[in-house]
């Protein structure tokens, strides 16, 4: 993991023939994170197979590390987390440097809000322009004290202390925000209620329950859902399996899509419900997708999923489904430029508040590669003829990991190859995305396309 970024390195995607293989994608980086935060809770040793070791998954292995617990990684890639408990972390005797992980640092936040110190936190430029106010206002509510720049932005510091149970309305559905107090309430004396009015991503209740906690989720009649979860519980170590992230799955599901001619299997990839949104979407779309080998493992539902290529048709998102499918967007408005037909997606406004401003970026770029398209306050309408669209642009990632996988993507079925402008962000997320795109048969070239 390096302490800044690197210079700048182009990366330009050309357009390529079918895609065939069978791979396997890099560990849930949802799942990741909290393996290693709730393992590091947990008493006793937890063994963590297939863990993301990308850069944001990387800072939070190095937070818990800085928080007094013992973790390790063998030869045999498998990483030892040696818990201390609920309530025994340590104060830390640095600044705990989040990278560019919204997660890490929400999920942190949460976390040493229980403790009886002063955390500090920093990250990358990009980090640092994120709010992290939704963080802070249910950590008061709860006792801790937040003092940070205006909208709650880092850097920042948390002072922990005894804190009280909550009975908190998330204004908007978020994992993140919901996970924070939940890890928050770990160790307070009484039971915490969170209500989410659209389903989240699980994953932290899942896991929860896998280290043996009790967790309660209630679906009311209007869909929105009540997390109760008693304070003071013990954790106990438990292995895990980090099947593969459906987020980085999106980009090669999407590239062996809209490639005429291919077809490419994902094997051990993550399906839990609150996260097949974009699969979803791509079989309404008219992709050719199944799914095979269904199995659970550490509560989650993981399968194999079969991809072909096969001709899209443009449809209308469900606003419902953006909880399900957040991180996905920038990739499906990529299957949407190869659509034949009007995609309308609404409700994702929590894009603009992602490592960059999501709806803007990827607008502004598609824009640049020759694609129709309106760009709303809360949505994206792309529409397409069917046929590929020119391409030809240099992209500005602006530090945002899934815009520059989602731009190498869309560059593989353009009419004229498309840069971005630093493939070094990728790391964060899917180390190792352009050896195994090549490995399918993609042309995807360092360098730009002069």
């Amino acid at each position: 993991m390096t302490s800044q970024n690197p210079s700048p390195a182009p990366v330009t995607s050309f357009q390529s023939g079918p895609l065939h293989g069978v791979v396997t994608v890099p560990g849930d980086k949802s799942i990741s994170h909290r393996a290693l935060i709730l393992g590091g809770l947990a008493a006793g040793e937890t063994r963590i197979s297939g863990l993301l070791e990308g850069e944001d998954v990387l800072c939070t292995a190095e937070a818990m590390r800085a928080l007094g617990v013992d973790i390790t990684r063998s030869d045999d890639g498998i990483w030892h987390v040696f818990g201390k408990g609920v309530g025994a972390l340590s104060e830390p005797d640095k600044v705990l440097n989040m990278g560019n992980s919204g997660t890490a640092a929400r999920l942190l936040m949460g976390l040493v809000a229980n403790c009886p110190f002063t955390t500090f936190f920093q990250g990358d430029a990009s980090l640092h322009s994120r709010p992290m106010g939704r963080i802070s206002l249910p950590l008061g509510e709860m006792g801790a004290n937040v003092t940070s720049r205006s909208e709650g932005r880092f850097p920042l510091a948390v002072s922990g202390r005894e804190l009280m149970p909550i009975d908190y309305e998330l204004p908007v559905a978020s994992a993140q925000v919901k996970s924070a107090i939940m890890l928050a309430a770990l160790d307070t004396p009484g039971i915490s209620r969170i209500t989410e009015p659209r389903p989240s991503r699980d994953h932290t209740e899942n896991m929860l329950r896998h280290f043996g906690a009790e967790v309660t989720v209630t679906v009311q009649e209007d869909e929105s859902r009540v997390i109760e979860l008693a304070g003071q519980q013990e954790l106990t170590a438990a292995d895990i399996i980090v099947p593969g992230d459906p987020s980085s799955s999106a980009f090669l599901a999407v590239a062996a899509a809209i490639t005429e001619g291919s077809d490419v299997t994902l094997n051990n990839i993550g399906l839990n419900p609150l996260r097949d949104g974009l699969f979803e979407c791509l079989k309404e779309m008219g992709a050719d997708i199944d799914v095979t080998n269904l199995r659970q493992e550490a509560g989650e539902k993981v399968g194999d999923i079969r991809i072909r290529s096969a001709p899209l048709t443009g449809i209308e998102v469900p606003p419902e489904r953006a909880p399900s499918m957040i991180d996905e967007y920038p990739v499906l408005f990529v299957a949407a430029a190869f659509a034949k037909g009007k995609t309308v997606m609404r409700g994702i406004r929590e894009l603009r508040v992602k490592e960059s401003d999501r709806l803007s970026t990827m607008a502004e770029g598609l824009k640049a590669c020759g694609v129709s398209l309106q760009e709303e306050e809360d949505g994206l309408i792309i529409e397409g003829d069917g046929s590929a669209p020119t391409g030809g642009a240099t992209v500005a990632t602006k530090l945002d990991h899934r815009i520059a996988m989602a731009f190498l993507t869309l560059g593989l079925g353009t009419e004229k190859p498309v840069t971005v402008d630093d493939g070094n962000v990728m790391e964060t997320s899917f180390p190792g995305f352009v050896s195994l795109m090549k490995e399918l048969g993609s042309d995807i070239r360092d360098g730009d396309s002069a």
